[in-house]
Formats: structure tokens, C-alpha cells, sequence
């Protein structure tokens, strides 16, 4: 089990030191921002989405580790999938991150990595910013999320 801690530790480091999908996407048409006052973390993602199928998507912001990788990887498991598939990823990662469950209905694939979270109460919320920012853009919210 710890060289499976080390290498899910490895993981996120990774997407936090080099965050994948880092920058504006000028033609996104669903847009948000959010923020997790606990921790500081703010982050405004752009989504492209076409005929409800995400086709790209980004981010911008600061954050910590858990919160910066969680972006990272989310932005990439969401590219190709429909609304609905990613409604049903959110809902996933949130019932694994949060200890409701221990599996996902839904395979979460390299965002398993974040299921030691769930022991870490505090940090639950820097994981799951990115996901409430994503649901937020998908509803064509105005005004900023909070994790609070």
C-alpha cells in the first residue's frame, strides 16, 4: 500500500509542479471562477463545448498542490466526454474524495489518485474546487463558487 501512496503522491506533485491545460482558451463558451477561502486556492476554468460534448477545456489561477493538480487532471479526463459523462465523473470523484464510497460507479481512471483525500477532511475542499468550478461554467453561472 505505501508504494501505492508514494506513486499517487508522484502523481499529483507532478500535475502540480506542471499543470496540464495551464492557460486561457480564447474560444471557450462556458466560463467560471472559483475560490476555497479555507485554503486560498482561486481558479477560473474555460470549457468549449459543442453540440454537449466538452471539447476543450482550462484553467488559470493559483492554488495549492491538491487543488492545482486536481484541475489538471480533471481537465483531461473531461476533454471528449459529454456533459452528462462529466456530471457523472464529478459525482464519482466527489463520493470517493468525501469517503461516501470507496469506489466510483464510474471509472475515474487516473483521478484515483485523489481517494487518499478522503482522510484528509480539510483537503477535500482543494480537490473538489476545479469540479464545482466545472459544473458552474456547464450552468452558465455568473457569479463566482465558493467551496464554503
Amino acid at each position: 500500500m505505501s508504494d501505492l501512496r508514494d506513486l499517487y503522491q508522484e502523481v499529483i506533485l507532478d500535475h502540480y509542479r506542471r499543470p496540464r491545460n495551464f492557460c486561457p482558451l480564447p474560444d471557450a463558451n462556458c466560463k467560471a471562477e472559483g475560490f476555497n477561502p479555507l485554503c486560498g486556492d482561486r481558479l477560473t476554468l474555460y470549457v468549449k463545448v459543442k453540440d454537449g460534448v466538452i471539447e476543450d477545456a482550462t484553467f488559470e489561477g493559483t492554488g495549492c498542490a491538491i487543488s492545482t493538480a486536481s484541475a489538471s487532471l480533471m481537465t483531461e479526463s473531461i476533454k471528449g466526454k459529454t456533459e452528462r459523462d462529466a456530471e457523472k465523473l464529478f459525482e464519482g470523484f466527489h463520493d470517493v474524495v468525501t469517503g461516501h464510497s470507496t469506489t466510483a460507479e464510474v471509472d475515474l481512471g487516473k483521478l484515483e489518485v485523489f481517494a487518499g483525500v478522503r482522510e484528509f477532511p480539510v483537503r477535500v475542499k482543494c480537490a473538489t474546487l476545479a469540479w464545482h468550478t466545472l459544473r458552474a461554467a456547464l450552468a452558465r453561472q455568473t457569479q463566482p463558487v465558493s467551496t464554503e
